[in-house]
């Protein structure tokens, strides 16, 4: 299938039904399917070419997402701008990714302004919500533009999204998805997510649609169902707009989830409609795991992917959470589920040779799950997919019942002493400590082990803890070699606009004029 046709269905399914709601507007699935038809019909007018860029710089905002769709309709590839992500990183991506069409709300137009000089293949501005100096407004763009869907032949393998990778380890690249990559996406969603032939789920995009909600929607589209758009993630509103909505599904990180957990009165809210709440981008504390499962109830639903296969290499679905009725162990629960069916999993060690059950390697993959490549990046495509498989640069192992375990990033590994510490196997003890909101485990230089494990901890409000006493949990835990070395506490982790925490960036002070890779 075409990306497109996922929403067709849902509008051929429940024409007259609402396809998104923000607030008090309401888009049927009517409304939303013939203003995509205008929007493409406008942008084939234009002669622009199959897999022509095309970036949405807005909030999370209807009208904008339907001009994604609109771009898809018309055979083009989906650039997707976060709005919380700064400017000079906006404008290298539209420069780097070739942009050559730019929808925009007009609150950013001052921004954008400034850059233009710096993008001299932007043809085409709309602004989606006014007037905004040299731009056309999309009213006035669409106008007089055909409601029924343009004649498009499209090719399973034509690229629909040039997605930047998430860039905390470098710049980021251009992943090239296809209709295949993301029917499979949506195909897997579909499968581990199941409702009822007459079910209308409702999802609830409260991260940026520009990144993972506005994908995470498309299986609830393609049911008919509803996608209730918030702008703002406030885990007090968000927790309203569930209740309110009779909220059926959502994909939140693993940061925002914990900023729902501590909220005082989390546990007289009421989440009784939640059938799936979709974790991942991240790894989870397998402690405030426990905790969610308590307060939002057997919906946790974990999702593992990267950008480079999108989202679902594997999925550990509600029931998993489970073992004989009871809340599974820290073992399972520190897992990220089974492999999805349409795709094939390897563990590789270093020389490419499958490891043994519980064995850790390289996690690589194939099928259709997987990328075109990278954008005009030929030499780093050649350096992950070799032979077919793409080398994801996590460690991990499958475990005798299947379910996949990752043990850390290749570039996050400490090797100290000669021992290799996995930082995320420290950060799950921290977690469990009931002072530590976040942390993050790195390596820093010692003069007589190489590297030396540190962490970085951000406390809960109101909390305190001694350094002494987090690294004597990690020693009764783990051992000595494992257990940080030292501790410093800080207000805040830095965070990418999408929830994950920089460890290039905590890295970068302790490494300043040292050799090693950030």
């Amino acid at each position: 299938m075409a990306i497109i046709d996922f929403f067709d269905r849902g509008w051929q399914l429940n024409p007259n039904g609402v396809a998104y709601a923000m607030d008090e507007r309401k888009f049927t699935f009517q409304q939303t399917g013939t203003l995509s038809c205008q929007i493409a019909n406008a942008l084939l007018a234009q002669g622009l070419a199959r897999e022509t860029k095309t970036a949405v710089w807005s909030l999370n905002d209807p009208v904008a997402w339907t001009c994604v769709l609109g771009a898809w309709r018309a055979g083009l590839a989906w650039v997707p701008i976060n709005p919380r992500s700064s400017l000079p990183d906006n404008a290298q991506l539209l420069d780097a990714f070739d942009c050559e069409v730019l929808f925009f709300q007009q609150a950013f137009w001052p921004a954008i302004e400034s850059i233009l000089p710096r993008l001299p293949q932007l043809k085409l501005l709309v602004c989606i919500d006014g007037e905004a100096g040299s731009a056309i407004h999309l009213e006035t763009w669409i106008a007089g533009q055909s409601k029924t869907p343009p004649a498009i032949d499209y090719a399973m393998d034509d690229v629909v999204a040039v997605q930047p990778t998430g860039g905390t380890t470098g710049a980021p690249k251009g992943v090239m998805n296809t209709h295949r990559s993301m029917q499979t996406l949506v195909a897997h969603t579909m499968l581990a997510c199941h409702y009822g032939a007459g079910d209308r789920p409702v999802f609830l995009a409260a991260a940026p649609m520009t990144h993972s909600a506005g994908l995470a929607s498309l299986p609830c589209t393609a049911r008919g169902g509803t996608t209730v758009i918030l702008q703002q993630i406030d885990p007090a509103g968000l927790c309203d707009a569930i209740a309110r909505h009779r909220v059926t599904e959502i994909f939140l990180p693993p940061t925002v989830i914990y900023a729902l957990l501590s909220l005082p009165d989390i546990r007289t809210r009421d989440f009784s409609s939640l059938r799936y709440f979709l974790y991942g981008a991240s790894p989870m504390s397998v402690e405030k795991l426990r905790e969610a499962i308590s307060v939002f109830g057997p919906v946790m639903t974990e999702f593992y992917g990267q950008t480079e296969c999108l989202g679902t290499i594997s999925i550990m679905r509600p029931e998993e959470h489970f073992v004989n009725g009871q809340v599974a162990d820290d073992l399972r629960l520190s897992s990220c589920g089974r492999v999805s069916p349409l795709v094939r999993l390897a563990i590789l060690d270093d020389n490419r040779k499958p490891c043994a059950t519980g064995v850790s390697g390289e996690i690589c993959v194939t099928g259709d799950l997987l990328m075109k490549g990278y954008y005009k990046a030929p030499e780093k495509t050649a350096e992950t997919i070799i032979d077919g498989w793409l080398h994801t640069g996590d460690i991990g192992h499958l475990d005798t019942d299947g379910f996949l375990h990752i043990t850390d990033r290749k570039k996050d590994m400490i090797i100290t002493g000669g021992f290799n510490v996995y930082p995320s196997e420290v950060e799950q003890v921290l977690w469990a400590h009931p002072a530590v909101q976040d942390c993050a485990v790195i390596g820093v230089p010692d003069a007589k082990w190489g590297e030396a494990v540190k962490a970085v901890v951000e406390l809960k409000p109101g909390h305190t803890v001694e350094a002494d006493e987090l690294i004597a949990q990690c020693k009764s835990r783990l051992g000595s070699v494992q257990a940080p070395k030292s501790i410093d506490f800080v207000a805040r982790l830095p965070r990418s606009p999408n929830g994950k925490v920089l460890k290039k960036d905590i890295r970068a002070p302790y490494w300043a004029g040292a050799e090693r890779v950030i």
